[in-house]
């Protein structure tokens, strides 16, 4: 190792002049973007006219992304030296800005609920109330209330897995991990029951469109952070995570925290506070 003016490391192995590290030239952001708006225009086509084939591919091309995206990620993070001291500072803050653009996203649909919470008389219709009063919404302590304790004892056990990994246990790790993952895919199995069983239709009205389209993308943030783990476990188990230098495994700690606090939000803003008229189950 040597030493730059700054007294930065600057690893021999990797060839760099400089403590930062430039990305190779990758397809896979212009790709992601692609296939992120075939999937939104694909939703606005079921929306109104059943056609699935375009969500379809939208979904297939995230997918496809996402694994050759994170395939090269892991790939450079095992390559001695890529990552110095301040990539890994800019990682976390790159992190951190990415959660904060997603905690805006959801602020955009508290925002919508709140307004016709407040002001019902800008559903129109005539409609005075909200919810309004032809619709009926989902008991809070029944199925909602089932997957807020799921959530919450996954955060628990992703926690569990950070301790263990801070203290070197594989063993433990590796069962966290494994236990959140299960969590994880209770949650998007129980959310999709209570969607086949929903007493209303995302055509209903403004509620209806409000409620999936607000559950729906934290639904779609659970599934996403559930491959995250998934990943990090295949990674944990190939020893890819030392004490000192996991931030692969952080980077998936803090997203699933973060659609931990955004279901609690939702479970006490839209199903608890926002209930009306509760359906029969």
């Amino acid at each position: 190792m040597s030493s730059d003016a700054h007294g930065a490391a600057v690893p021999h192995e990797s060839g760099l002049k400089h403590p930062y590290h430039l990305p190779d030239p990758s397809p896979w952001p212009i790709l992601g973007s692609f296939g992120g708006f075939l999937t939104v225009f694909g939703i606005i086509l079921v929306s109104h006219y059943k056609n699935y084939l375009v969500l379809i591919a939208g979904l297939a091309v995230v997918l496809a992304t996402m694994f050759f995206w994170w395939r090269d990620v892991v790939k450079e993070a095992r390559t001695p030296g890529a990552h110095s001291l301040v990539v890994r500072l800019g990682l976390r803050y790159g992190m951190v800005l990415f959660i904060s653009s997603e905690v805006m996203f959801f602020v955009g649909f508290f925002w919508s609920f709140f307004n016709f919470v407040f002001f019902p008389e800008t559903q129109g219709n005539g409609q005075t109330v909200w919810p309004p009063a032809n619709v009926l919404t989902f008991d809070p302590f029944h199925l909602p209330l089932l997957n807020t304790m799921i959530l919450l004892l996954s955060g628990c056990t992703i926690t569990f897995a950070h301790h263990a990994l801070l203290e070197g246990n594989k063993k433990t790790l590796v069962w966290g991990l494994g236990a959140t993952i299960v969590l994880g895919l209770l949650f998007t199995m129980c959310q999709a029951i209570e969607y086949a069983h929903a007493p209303f239709k995302f055509t209903g009205g403004i509620y209806p469109s409000v409620f999936f389209l607000a559950t729906g993308f934290h639904g779609f943030h659970v599934i996403v952070g559930t491959l995250f783990l998934i990943v990090c476990w295949f990674r944990a188990r190939a020893d890819h995570f030392t004490p000192e230098r996991h931030f692969g495994f952080e980077a998936a700690a803090w997203y699933w925290h973060f659609v931990d606090v955004v279901w609690l939000f939702l479970f006490i803003c839209i199903y608890w506070y926002g209930a009306g008229t509760i359906a029969v189950e």
